[in-house]
């Protein structure tokens, strides 16, 4: 299931119409591979975390047209970031304990 539908994003990035809807499903699709790769977690539209990042890549992907997964621009890195690392946190399994370590 995808993290965001294609109204969702163009609400987000203010866009009209449907001259733009090919590069906004390859933008959306792109940023959600993108978090399932870095998270090996797979996310749907109910987590908010999640959507707001994909939102976050994609509206800067769009705005300044640069190569998918080449890099965010300097304004939305420190978010991403942040958005990636609290993911990351709260998806990541607990570390059994060692032989004869107690609990």
């Amino acid at each position: 299931m995808a993290i965001l539908t294609l109204d969702e994003a163009k609400e987000w990035l203010r866009v009209d119409g449907e001259g733009e809807d090919l590069t906004i499903r390859m933008l959306t699709g792109a940023a959600e591979t993108y978090l399932h790769n870095a998270t090996e977690v797979t996310f749907d539209g109910t987590n908010d975390l999640a959507k707001l990042y994909c939102l976050v890549v994609v509206a800067d992907w769009y705005e300044n047209r640069e190569l998918i997964g080449e890099k965010t621009s300097d304004k939305v890195r420190f978010t991403v970031q942040s958005i990636m690392a609290q993911l990351q946190h709260a998806y990541t399994p607990p570390t059994p304990p060692k032989a004869g370590e107690v609990t």
